[in-house]
């Protein structure tokens, strides 16, 4: 028999194939060089995959599970920011063998989703992501889930600045405190000086409290004599659009508009287009990626928005429960900062040409191709 080359006998070995399968390769004919040894290692490669898959009964080599069910507990349940999320949850369910229940509230009302929450605990469901938007109303029941062996994240909340509000695990979203202070570096950097607006959906609730917060810090920091005044907008999108048309309405002197949740954003876009307020000196922005936001991003009628990527926040929850419960609780949930990015009409493009699921824009599954250089600093 010839010799076999040591560089295909040492890849064979990092392959963790069962005995029989390795023993096999390494007697056939013709490995005697990595270059011929190609093939058949992929095609044994591919038929262990097959023979451990099946064995196992999971996903990949991981072992059969229960189908477990796992509860987000949301505050605005039917608004489009969170449309990427529940695909998020869904592709990550489908890749996972597991199922989810969206519910909560429509319009932040955090007894409806302390209700919600309690519910799933009752119905013994195998995991919670809540979405932590009052530092005391979800004390209690997320110690109640978590004595009765349930695990707990957040998600796109999580409390206060400095009190997550539960004992949950971990937090999955965007520090919401640092992407307020970056949104007011950025007024400030847009700004000479002059009034200025923030517009908030509902006040006081700990998924966007925090980033007016964190703006009014970033803004007093600078030095520059802007007049920044908080105005809550409602949390259904007619009403945001409403309260932003008035104000611009009386408030002819304002020179920038600004939010920090998705209904606002677009509303402000909609109001800079209907009065042709870029033309007059006012600068604006906000957060989140809905279609009408992107529009005016790219229109300039908007001079940016913040993107906090929510279908990460869909599907990162559900791996980290997943996971958990399969490790049997080794497995922790980790910290996860989903991230902020400015978009601006420079980098919109990307945004508008694809419709995916990441985005929220389309429901379609697909692969979106990409080419050229990445952006860095």
């Amino acid at each position: 028999m010839e010799r076999i080359d040591p560089a295909v006998e040492e890849a064979v070995d990092t392959l963790g194939l069962s005995e029989p399968t390795r023993r096999r390769l390494l007697s056939g004919a013709g490995l005697v060089s990595a270059t011929a040894a190609a093939s058949a290692l992929l095609a044994a490669c591919s038929s262990d995959n097959k023979s451990s898959s099946s064995a196992t009964g999971g996903p990949g080599h991981f072992p059969k599970t229960p189908n477990w069910k796992f509860v987000f507990v949301n505050h605005v349940t039917t608004n489009p920011f969170f449309t990427p999320t529940q695909y998020g949850a869904q592709d990550a369910c489908a890749l996972l063998g597991c199922s989810f229940q969206w519910t909560g509230s429509q319009n932040s009302a955090v007894p409806e989703m302390v209700s919600a929450t309690n519910a799933a605990i009752s119905g013994k469901a195998d995991g919670l992501a809540v979405a932590v938007v009052d530092k005391t109303a979800f004390r209690q029941p997320v110690d109640n889930a978590l004595k009765a062996g349930i695990p707990v994240v957040s998600y796109n909340a999580d409390g206060a600045k400095d009190d997550p509000g539960s004992s949950r695990l971990s937090y999955i979203g965007q520090d919401l405190y640092t992407s307020g202070y970056q949104l007011g570096a950025k007024i400030a950097g847009l700004m000479s000086g002059g009034d200025a607006v923030g517009f908030i959906a509902t006040p006081g609730s700990l998924n966007i409290q925090p980033r007016i917060d964190g703006a009014q810090d970033a803004i007093k920091a600078s030095g520059k004599p802007i007049k920044f005044t908080s105005v809550a907008t409602g949390a259904e999108v007619p009403k945001e659009l409403s309260t932003v048309d008035a104000y611009a309405q009386g408030h002819k002197d304002i020179k920038g508009m600004f939010a920090v949740d998705a209904g606002s954003t677009e509303a402000i876009g909609k109001v800079m287009q209907k009065y042709g307020l870029k033309g007059k000196g006012v600068v604006a922005g906000g957060f989140d990626l809905t279609p009408g936001t992107l529009g005016a991003v790219k229109s300039g009628d908007l001079d940016f928005t913040i993107d906090q990527q929510p279908y990460l926040q869909g599907f990162l929850p559900v791996m980290a429960l997943w996971f958990y419960k399969l490790s049997g609780g080794l497995v922790f949930p980790p910290m996860t900062n989903t991230g902020l990015t400015f978009v601006s009409k420079q980098t919109v493009g990307p945004y508008l040409s694809t419709k995916t699921r990441y985005e929220g824009s389309s429901p379609a599954q697909q692969l979106v191709p990409r080419s050229g250089a990445i952006a860095h600093v």
